[in-house]
């Protein structure tokens, strides 16, 4: 039982430690130095694939050899892995599909969905490096909760 406890701990603070890691890239490296990988998912779309959505197969590939590596003894990396790609899941839903609609999005009137929506495209008004606001997938300022 306490073994359960200390994996289920680990894999939750994975994701929540993704929500701020992912923030952190965002900001100071996907519209700094990586900028150019990044700006595709900013302008216009020619097609399904996007250069940037090589970070999301360099996370999905770390994920799963943290897996493999702890697979045997289930050790600690396998739960990192899996936090990360539960993580993966959790953005794939919010940004790919509902956010921008790569598939048919689902609606919804929640007040939680529709400020990490306006959020999100407050964040892609700018499409361009600078300035940018809103780094966040999963959390973001107040005001944009508001009715």
């Amino acid at each position: 039982m306490i073994q359960l406890l200390i994996n289920t701990g680990i894999t939750l603070a994975t994701i929540f430690g993704m929500e701020a890691f992912s923030w952190f890239i965002h900001k100071y490296l996907f519209h700094g130095p990586l900028w150019f990988i990044h700006k595709t998912h900013h302008g216009h779309k020619k097609g399904w694939f996007e250069l940037n959505d090589i970070f999301s197969l360099l996370f999905a590939s770390i994920a799963l050899w943290l897996m493999w590596v702890g697979h045997v003894t289930l050790d600690y990396r396998f739960w990192i892995g899996t936090g990360i790609s539960i993580y993966g899941c959790i953005y794939f839903i919010f940004h790919d599909w509902f956010i921008h609609n790569r598939f048919k999005a689902f609606k919804s009137n929640n007040l939680y969905l529709k400020g990490i929506r306006r959020a999100h495209k407050i964040h892609h008004k700018s499409m361009d490096k600078y300035p940018s606001k809103e780094f966040g997938l999963l959390i973001a300022s107040r005001k944009w909760f508001k009715q």
